[in-house]
């Protein structure tokens, strides 16, 4: 490894996974240091959402190791690998939509407890948890929101939401699975930023399709094409790649370089 263990949170060797006869992932080996925003990049198809499968255990590896915080934990499970502190949001909305906002982060809070789904608890034994869920409402600006249903929140907020859920839970990595998709002009600054912010004492790991983003705030970007890591590297760098422009030509080649 190019990295001092200490430096390194997570590092896939020579990881594989194959669909009857289909390699989606080839043989990656990556590295991501602690307390960074690493991003993943490639055209569609490229096999970024089954290597995060991997990492989270919803997907066994074909073959290769996933190490974290120096453990292999290649043959653990999608709890136990939440429980040491690998957190994935964003695959999906991950809230209740007919909950109010705090309650959203009240029932993220039990989970972390291992009291998850006590619903039938008086209210009163759940309020020593509301301090915290306000505090991490106000962490991502939706402090003003905590009595709102979370079905009339605008989409970027129903996404800050769901960090704020992820926040509960803790993590020490955060996986971010394409947390602008689907967003306007100021809703992706608005998450972008949050995102930047709740990386400050953690470390990130993001599938993010939008290049303005990735070039605004992630330090390392892996590209994946046909399952393969072709390039690694900061944003300036890698957006020279030759490989990396052939990549994207046809698709969003142009994007790639118009993100400065």
């Amino acid at each position: 490894m190019s990295e001092s263990s200490s430096d390194v949170i997570l590092a896939t060797h020579e990881l594989v996974k194959e669909f009857k006869g289909f390699v989606a992932v080839d043989g990656v080996s990556l590295e991501v240091k602690r307390g960074e925003i690493h991003a993943l990049i490639g055209p569609n198809g490229a096999g970024k959402t089954t290597f995060f499968n991997l990492l989270t255990k919803f997907l066994a590896p074909s073959s290769g190791t996933i190490v974290y915080n120096g453990v292999d934990i290649t043959s653990l499970g999608p709890a136990e690998t939440a429980r040491l502190g690998i957190v994935r949001s964003f695959q999906i909305s991950a809230v209740f939509p007919h909950l109010k906002v705090l309650e959203n982060v009240r029932i993220a809070l039990q989970r972390n407890l291992g009291t998850s789904f006590y619903f039938w608890r008086s209210e009163r034994s759940l309020d020593r948890l509301n301090d915290r869920a306000m505090q991490l409402l106000a962490e991502v600006g939706l402090e003003e929101f905590s009595t709102s249903l979370t079905a009339d929140l605008s989409y970027g907020r129903k996404r800050a939401l769901e960090l704020a859920t992820t926040l509960a839970l803790e993590p020490e990595l955060m996986l971010l699975d394409e947390p602008t998709q689907g967003m306007g002009h100021e809703d992706v600054s608005r998450v972008t930023q949050l995102i930047k912010k709740v990386a400050a004492n953690r470390t990130v790991l993001m599938v993010e399709h939008n290049m303005s983003v990735v070039s605004s705030i992630a330090q390392t970007i892996s590209v994946l094409q046909r399952g393969r890591v072709i390039a690694a590297g900061p944003y300036a760098e890698v957006s020279k790649n030759a490989q990396v422009i052939e990549a994207y030509m046809g698709t969003t080649g142009a994007e790639l370089q118009g993100a400065h």
